[in-house]
């Protein structure tokens, strides 16, 4: 229990500091409060005054009676103004504190490093940065609301009872902590069922998400009953959790209220007693009366308050959480930029393993000349994507060094590194908009004549001229109507556009029919010229004029050399290939 009331402050301090910023509306929100709840609190005095004047049948006080209702209605007018600006203030504190959360998160996201987001569901990230942050803009907006009003309506009904009749203020006085440790004793089981609710909820978002993005291998593989039921498993336990969460929380108001009524009967049985006895006249009885409600109201809406804030502070947790993530390494201060590259690249004794204990690559050395053409070949799992991953610094190795051009990538700003590499991947991304925003990605002061060009150096145009819009055909992320193989033109035309010192080609054409494939094959060959280029193949016919082929297996080099002297071997790469061309003629 000390432990999970630990973690509420602290996460409650990380989010006060957000708030902080935010001082000077803050004050002006406590101040419309103050005015807000003290000229409310008037009301019931010229009430009480008002009854006074009425002392029976035919010896009414008229004109007393029409200098209280002006009163009140100025008073109600004013009143309303401050509601008003209060909830201004309380909305632009609460909104501008959400957003700031969101991009931080955002901005954190941006900067995590690749075994973080490879390690965690990406629609459960997508839940903390909308749902939970919704969740804490409700908590927040309902505690400035509720929670400044509430507070000084209480106090300020306490000092009005108090200078009326101290005695029947006692009772209430005496009453009060009996709700207040309701609230708080129900309040402490809120917590953990909310948090439970929203962790239930981020895993339901990341299936959802998982399932609508592939969609159609569900279907293809008759998985939709799997699906379902581990979507109800998942349901069932956000069902459950959200039902005990919502149980405690609702006790809150009617405990409450039940104890409020004491209050309110107190004060009746006490005031009638001393109006009876003449301490107190009947008009300022009405004015107790009406205290005694209005001060057991904030307690009802502060328990509400309490009850939202708890989920608030769940939520804020995850993107606390989130935010406070260990971001990738920052760069040296004197990290250089890579400048006129060359491209002659080195790796001398790299290891790496994704999962320590497990190794993958070992003492792996290499050294390409600027302007070679390196093929890696191997079975699944012995190490050629992760080699590509390396190069391109998405992950760091755990020894040994890469050099590009003779300095360490440790020592190289991370932009200045990869956009020297042209990347073409077996998956392809595009992102929401025009055809032409896609191609000109990577190099945005681009022409459309020089995206033109580019489409057709890499066989798209054609393609692209049958579009709706042709070039201003604007495509989803996950490509609309496209075909995987004209997405994957998309991705060769947009290097094709920036050609870049360094090309990286990790099955680029795997999703291309054959007659297109010789003809991206001849537009790679020319583009190659002079780059240093590293590609990745299955099909191995696809490779045979690279200037060295290096076939891998469990992380090492098993043999290389070009396809003539491979062949000649007699070894692993002669089996690879000879079991290739003999499937691919039988």
């Amino acid at each position: 229990m000390f432990k999970k009331k630990e973690k509420q402050m602290v996460i409650l301090k990380k989010l006060l500091g957000y708030i902080r910023k935010y001082t000077v509306l803050i004050l002006f929100s406590l101040l419309f409060a103050a005015v807000s709840a003290i000229l409310t609190l008037y009301v019931p005095i010229l009430t009480g005054q008002a009854i006074d004047r009425i002392i029976g049948p035919g010896n009414v006080e008229f004109a007393g009676l029409y200098v209280i209702l002006r009163r009140m209605v100025c008073i109600v007018l004013l009143t309303a103004a401050a509601q008003w600006l209060m909830n201004l203030c309380n909305n632009r504190i609460t909104y501008q504190v959400v957003r700031d959360l969101r991009v931080d998160a955002f901005q954190r996201i941006e900067v995590l490093p690749f075994p973080y987001l490879d390690a965690h569901s990406h629609g459960e990230l997508v839940s903390r940065v909308i749902a939970d942050a919704d969740q804490v803009a409700d908590g927040l907006l309902m505690g400035f609301t509720q929670l400044f009003t509430g507070v000084i309506t209480i106090i300020g009904t306490l000092l009005f009872m108090v200078g009326i009749q101290f005695q029947i203020a006692l009772v209430v006085i005496c009453i009060t902590p009996v709700s207040l440790f309701v609230a708080a004793f129900i309040a402490k089981r809120t917590f953990s069922m909310f948090q439970l609710q929203s962790e239930a909820r981020g895993e339901q978002t990341a299936l959802i998400e998982e399932m609508v993005a592939n969609q159609k291998m569900v279907q293809a593989y008759a998985q939709e009953n799997k699906v379902l039921d581990k979507f109800d498993a998942i349901n069932g336990r956000l069902e459950k959790c959200s039902l005990r969460a919502t149980f405690f929380s609702s006790l809150t108001n009617p405990c409450t209220r039940f104890v409020n009524s004491l209050v309110y009967t107190g004060v009746g049985i006490f005031g009638a007693i001393a109006a009876v006895s003449g301490a107190i006249s009947v008009g300022q009885l009405a004015s107790f009366l009406s205290y005694a409600n209005q001060y057991t109201k904030p307690f009802n809406e502060i328990s509400g308050v309490v009850t939202e804030l708890q989920n608030a502070l769940a939520c804020a947790g995850r993107i606390l959480e989130l935010i406070e993530e260990t971001p990738q390494p920052k760069e040296d201060a004197d990290a250089v930029c890579l400048e006129d590259v060359r491209g002659e690249v080195s790796l001398e004794h790299v290891d790496f393993s994704y999962t320590r204990g497990q190794h993958l690559i070992e003492d792996f050395n290499l050294s390409v000349k600027p302007g070679q053409r390196v093929a890696i070949v191997g079975p699944t799992g012995c190490g050629k994507t992760t080699l590509i991953n390396l190069l391109m610094r998405f992950y760091d190795t755990d020894g040994g060094s890469i050099r590009v051009d003779g300095t360490d990538i440790r020592h190289v700003t991370r932009e200045s590194l990869r956009t020297s590499y042209g990347m073409v991947l077996q998956e392809t991304w595009l992102r929401e908009g025009t055809i032409l925003e896609n191609i000109c990605m990577g190099k945005k002061d681009a022409g459309r004549e020089a995206v033109i060009e580019a489409a057709k150096a890499s066989h798209a145009h054609s393609f692209i001229k049958r579009l709706p819009n042709g070039y201003d055909t604007v495509v989803t992320e996950e490509g609309g109507g496209l075909s995987q193989g004209q997405k994957q033109l998309l991705c060769i035309a947009r290097v094709m556009l920036g050609l870049p010192p360094m090309l990286i080609l990790d099955e680029a054409t795997s999703s291309i029919d054959t007659r297109t494939e010789q003809k991206i094959q001849n537009a790679f060959a020319k583009m190659m010229e002079g780059r240093t280029s590293f590609i990745v193949a299955h099909r191995l016919s696809t490779i045979k004029e690279a200037d060295r082929i290096l076939v891998m297996k469990d992380g090492h080099i098993l043999e290389q050399g070009n396809h003539e002297t491979l062949l000649a071997k007699n070894g692993f790469y002669a089996t690879l290939y000879k079991s290739q061309f003999v499937d691919s003629r039988g």
